[in-house]
């Protein structure tokens, strides 16, 4: 059978770095606060020339370079995010044209903080149904442009960046062993909109608006929305948590990250955390980390890695994969 196996990653942060000191110029709140309640030490703040196109262009390229693989190569690029360049058109198609890839086709995918996810299944299908034989999946986020910097609540847990994953059809024998994504499960519920979302929108206000989070319904509901979709993939595998080799989960709050991996039972040596360093990058956190572990020689060939992530809407999934 077709799988979809992980050719190269690549990463991009902006240059400035905003530490919990320098965060304490800008709102009432301080280094031990932001530590002690989210993990989060600092984060990567875009500069008026770093955009979502620029910094995705560069993790793009990147990963490119790590497979020695050329843009028209690929037959498609799928962009996560929620900070689009523009309204239209699509921000990987600017991606598209800055890696100077002629062909095949591009779009953006919108689920927040799970677009990774969501974008690296929906590539994976589009690669087992004979669409593509290359995708190149990006997460690429400014969220400093729709935060608040008045509201300590949420402006100390966000930051900037990009992350990207070349993914490359090849041939498996349908079982566990097999190298590539193995399986995966998603889920969204409307209901919870009001409880993180931005507060404008071209058909709404005319504007972009900034991002508004009741923290505590967000925490109350992502351990148990985390928990349900890993046993949804972990079933359709059939493995445990002890058969996982790394666990890279979003990266939103350290104390979301360390509940929901002893809640499924996923020995704390084997996730990986990023955020003490990035913050919450949402659509761009998951490859973020994973390109990190991938870099220092954590994650290798053979390991098996689970990907998760939880965003506004609520959106929230899980991807398996052989590395």
């Amino acid at each position: 059978m077709i799988r979809s196996i992980v050719r190269a990653t690549g990463a991009a942060l902006p240059r400035r770095v905003m530490k919990n000191t320098d965060l304490a110029g800008v709102v009432e709140t301080s280094d031990e606060w932001i530590v002690q309640r989210t993990g989060i030490r600092q984060r990567h703040i875009a500069s008026d020339d770093e955009t979502t196109a620029s910094l995705g262009e560069a993790a793009a390229r990147a990963a490119l370079a790590k497979a020695g693989l050329e843009p028209n190569d690929l037959d498609l690029i799928i962009l996560a995010t929620s900070t689009p360049n523009n309204t239209f058109p699509a921000t990987a198609v600017e991606i598209q044209q800055r890696i100077g890839m002629t062909k095949g086709f591009a779009f953006d995918m919108q689920a927040v903080c799970s677009g990774f996810v969501y974008a690296i299944t929906t590539a994976d299908l589009y690669i087992r149904g004979g669409m593509a034989k290359r995708v190149l999946v990006i997460g690429s986020e400014t969220f400093s442009r729709i935060l608040d910097w008045n509201d300590r609540s949420t402006c100390v847990l966000f930051g900037d960046g990009a992350g990207a994953v070349l993914l490359e059809a090849g041939e498996g024998e349908g079982n566990l062993d097999d190298r590539g994504i193995i399986a995966a499960s998603l889920r969204s519920d409307g209901q919870h909109k009001q409880k993180l979302y931005v507060d404008g929108g071209p058909s709404t206000t005319g504007t972009v608006g900034h991002l508004r989070m009741e923290g505590r319904e967000v925490f109350k509901h992502a351990v148990g929305m985390i928990t349900d979709v890993i046993e949804s993939t972990f079933s359709q595998a059939g493995i445990t948590a002890d058969d996982l080799d790394w666990f890279v989960p979003h990266q939103a709050n350290r104390r979301i990250i360390d509940a929901s991996a002893k809640k499924l039972g996923i020995a704390d040596e084997k996730v990986v955390i990023t955020v003490d360093q990035h913050g919450n990058t949402s659509a761009a956190s998951v490859p973020l980390a994973l390109s990190a572990a991938v870099e220092d020689g954590r994650i290798k060939q053979g390991d098996l890695v689970l990907l998760e992530a939880m965003g506004g809407g609520f959106t929230w999934g899980a991807v398996l994969l052989r590395w």
